[in-house]
């Protein structure tokens, strides 16, 4: 290539990389970064409820065998129940020793059982009635996941259109007459974690469900959607 078309090209090169950087320049001079949150309280639809069977005895062997009876016939017992959803807890074993911490005097044995439905009568009914064999280590109460996404489909459309608003609001204060969006992401989050209950609670809760079946207090929990993003507004 002749040097004086060589030179021209570089020329045309560097001119159309600054007039590109110009632009770049101008169009972030012109960007907005903006958020919005909406949220809703959401009904609790699922109660989860934990029982477990624990006892003591000098052959581990036999206290292991009188530990599964138990845990065996309560699942049997709760997959008669339709509408629950039975799994297996923790199981643990471990020796007790005597008042000098040398001899092993006893084992102890503990098992828990997790029930869960959203069929909260149904739940209350059988924990009452297991209340017989079985002790209540706890009781908590969630949102189904389709719930959840539910919920969280129609917070997404009304947190694109609060993005929208303020994008407005900001286009028009600073005398702009329309904007375009430059990039938007959405994020989902906000949950209530349960209340642990002290020991004299569940047990107060463990006798009035052995005597009848409660109305429970599912509650609920916030959950929040955002909208944040760049916008870039076009001047007048």
């Amino acid at each position: 290539m002749p040097v004086n078309r060589l030179a021209t090209a570089i020329l045309l090169s560097a001119s159309a990389l600054l007039t590109a950087v110009a632009h770049a320049d101008e169009a972030r001079y012109n960007q907005i970064s903006l958020s919005a949150e909406v949220s809703q309280e959401i009904a609790h639809d699922l109660m989860h409820v934990t029982l477990y069977s624990e006892d003591q005895g000098s052959d581990p062997t036999a206290l292991a065998a009188k530990i599964s009876k138990t845990m065996n016939d309560a699942i049997n017992q709760a997959r008669n129940v339709k509408g629950i959803t039975v799994s297996s807890g923790s199981r643990n074993s471990y020796p007790v020793y005597d008042d000098k911490g040398r001899k092993i005097t006893a084992w102890r044995e503990r098992a828990e059982l997790r029930l869960e439905s959203a069929d909260f009568a149904a739940l209350s009914k059988l924990t009452g009635e297991m209340l017989t064999t079985l002790n209540m280590a706890g009781m908590n109460f969630s949102i189904a996941d389709a719930t959840r996404k539910t919920q969280e489909d129609a917070l997404i459309k009304r947190a694109i259109e609060a993005f929208k608003a303020r994008a407005q609001i900001a286009t028009e204060a600073l005398g702009a007459k329309d904007y375009k969006i430059v990039n938007l992401s959405l994020n989902s989050g906000g949950y209530n974690p349960p209340v642990f209950r002290s020991n004299m609670a569940l047990a107060k809760g463990a006798a009035m469900m052995a005597d009848a079946v409660p109305e429970v207090e599912a509650g609920t929990s916030q959950v929040n959607v955002s909208a944040s993003g760049t916008i870039e507004i076009q001047p007048l």
